[in-house]
């Protein structure tokens, strides 16, 4: 019973490992037909946090929601940059799969969402979202 158990799922592992590999990346057939639904990415569309300044988020309490639009002015190592709006500047952590491709210069205005990450002795923003004016 135990050998057909592993035969069975041995087989299941090794048919669906194509299905698995299509949509990770990999090999792509140029002649394998199209398909027509739509990528499903999902998710909550609204608002995201208080829309706030940077003055305004460094005294909100850790793990608050802000959305600060502003200018990333430098980055000072890792995924660690300064940004900046009217008020004030405040060290922000984007992480590189939150950029998704997109390219931004200090001239750049963007809309950074994420939450506050107070520790004792400093704040930053922990980005969850980043997006640039036109």
């Amino acid at each position: 019973m135990m050998k057909k158990t592993a035969a069975l799922v041995a087989i299941m592992a090794l048919t669906s490992a194509p299905l698995f590999a299509a949509q990770t990346g990999g090999f792509v057939d140029p002649n394998a037909p199209v398909q027509t639904q739509p990528m499903q990415q999902g998710g909550f569309i609204g608002p995201m946090g208080n829309k706030t300044t940077v003055k305004q988020a460094k005294t909100y309490s850790d793990d608050t929601w802000v959305t600060l639009t502003g200018k990333i002015e430098q980055r000072i190592g890792g995924d660690h940059y300064i940004f900046r709006d009217a008020t004030d500047s405040i060290n922000v952590d984007i992480d590189h799969k939150r950029w998704q491709g997109l390219t931004v210069t200090p001239q750049d205005t963007v809309v950074i969402q994420g939450e506050v990450d107070k520790d004792w002795n400093s704040v930053e923003i922990d980005v969850k979202q980043i997006s640039k004016l036109k």
